[in-house]
């Protein structure tokens, strides 16, 4: 005799029960958009808001070189390795429900991290960050995506795009002004008033949505989560221990077997944690394809020129990363106008300016770097860059949502976040390996002849994007 519950023996119910809960209060489309879009902020913000609180923190903690790399490394590990199980979760427990778990365990995390005495602790507190931030990514944009119009949804979701891709390029920027204001605590103290904040607005302004019920997939959860895993563990230690280190070239082996072995098992399984159902949708798929080279490209990029600033030009963390807010805050402004042009444009057209913007300014920054040039000239490609990305960031949201029904929301955008962070993590291994790899030093001398190539690697890679670009759906559907 079964002990199941009568709801879960049931038949799950259908899209369209679904769709019809019980008449609710009308929440105004902007508050939902800053609901949805606080707490993702606050997660894409902590990949990178440490790079410039490191040798403060060494200089604390007594911290090892290994350990300073295992501050960034743990977040981003857990980060990119759990967002596939979460959204599983969500579409079973609630979406909502599930996004306030992770904002709960993320602010608890912050504070634990706050605290922190030790290289070890930091480095646990660090991993738990993570884990609450891998149910935050992907659950925001599908609560988003469930709680306004589909007349408005592209404007929502440009919004969306552009506060995430903020958060990860002002991470150093916020880094570094807390830290010579105040202490490298504060980066994390500072999480706590935000989550006061998104919290209950949560509540209040996101209603709660769920997918249909299955069965989790334990195994297929094993072998992607394994793979982005070892992955991301393969790259991370590629330039610091050697590519041919066992250590990192058994875990890149393991992580490129285990993704064919997933689609062998996937296939045929309706309940899969990553539904290959999903790929016959040509949004979905080139939306991946263009997160994967788009971010390793221009994060690879930002990751190096932050420090160019530095090193060469002789500017101080805030101040390279003020200089580079005509690049990291044009999102903001130009991502919401791209999902309002969305539906008259095509996703499209939007698209291949955005990434050939991208692609046309990493290779100005090649010229510029190597040439030596003052900032001044820097300006117009950085705002070239931060243009594009604006025009990129909606479009490619809006387009791995194309098409599908609103039960797979949460996995399509779990998906495209794992692939967009470790196309992060990939693009500032590779830029930096091409780098190493050219005689370069981290010196005002070390750049010459290094720093190009490496940027021009990058804009390889965006150009990529833009091949893929080709391709995409054009009008959206409502």
């Amino acid at each position: 005799m079964s002990v199941l519950p009568p709801e879960v023996l049931a038949p799950a119910p259908s899209v369209d029960t679904q769709q019809a809960p019980r008449p609710q209060r009308r929440v105004p489309v902007w508050l939902a958009v800053v609901a949805a879009s606080l707490p993702m902020f606050m997660a894409t913000l902590d990949n990178l808001v440490m790079t410039t609180a490191l040798p403060v923190i060494r200089a604390d903690l007594g911290s090892t070189v290994g350990q300073l790399s295992w501050f960034m490394n743990a977040y981003t590990l857990v980060f990119a390795t759990f967002m596939l199980p979460a959204a599983t979760l969500g579409d079973r427990l609630g979406r909502r429900r599930m996004m306030l778990v992770g904002l709960s365990v993320f602010t608890l995390a912050s504070i634990a991290s706050a605290l922190s005495t030790t290289s070890e602790a930091l480095i646990a507190a660090r991993a738990v960050q993570g884990l609450g931030a891998a149910a935050i990514m992907p659950l925001s944009l599908s609560l988003l995506a469930a709680a306004v119009p589909p007349a408005r949804r592209a404007v929502a979701i440009g919004v969306w795009g552009g506060v995430s891709g903020l958060g990860v390029a002002l991470g150093p920027v916020i880094g570094g002004a807390v830290v010579e204001g105040v202490s490298w605590q504060a980066i994390f103290w500072l999480n706590v008033p935000v989550a006061v904040v998104a919290l209950p607005l949560l509540l209040v302004a996101v209603p709660e949505s769920r997918g249909l019920w299955q069965r989790l997939d334990l195994p297929g959860t094993a072998m992607l989560g394994g793979a982005v895993f070892l992955g991301i563990w393969g790259i991370v230690h590629g330039n610091d221990d050697g590519w041919t280190d066992p250590w990192v070239l058994g875990p890149l082996v393991a992580a490129a077997l285990l993704v064919p072995a997933y689609a062998v098992w996937a296939r045929g399984r309706a309940h899969a944690v990553l539904p290959l159902r999903l790929f016959s949708s040509r949004g979905f798929s080139v939306a991946n394809v263009i997160g994967l080279f788009f971010t390793l490209g221009m994060f690879g990029t930002v990751f190096l020129l932050s420090q160019y600033l530095q090193i060469v030009q002789g500017y101080t963390p805030l101040e390279a990363g003020l200089r580079t807010l005509p690049w990291t805050a044009a999102p903001m402004v130009v991502a919401p106008v791209a999902g309002m042009l969305a539906a008259r444009t095509g996703l499209r057209s939007l698209l291949l300016v955005g990434l050939t913007l991208q692609t046309a300014s990493l290779v100005w920054f090649a010229a510029l770097t190597e040439s030596g040039a003052a900032y001044s000239s820097f300006v117009v490609p950085l705002a070239m860059a931060g243009v594009g990305m604006g025009l990129t960031f909606a479009p490619s949201a809006t387009a791995v949502l194309e098409g599908l029904p609103e039960d797979d929301f949460a996995i399509a955008s779990s998906a495209n976040s794992t692939i967009r962070e470790f196309g992060v993590a990939l693009g500032i291994a590779l830029l930096t390996a091409v780098f190493l790899g050219n005689g370069g030093q981290l010196t005002p001398a070390g750049y010459d002849g290094a720093i190009g190539p490496a940027l021009l690697t990058g804009a390889a890679a965006v150009a990529v994007a833009v091949v893929a670009a080709l391709v995409a759906p054009g009008r959206v559907r409502r």
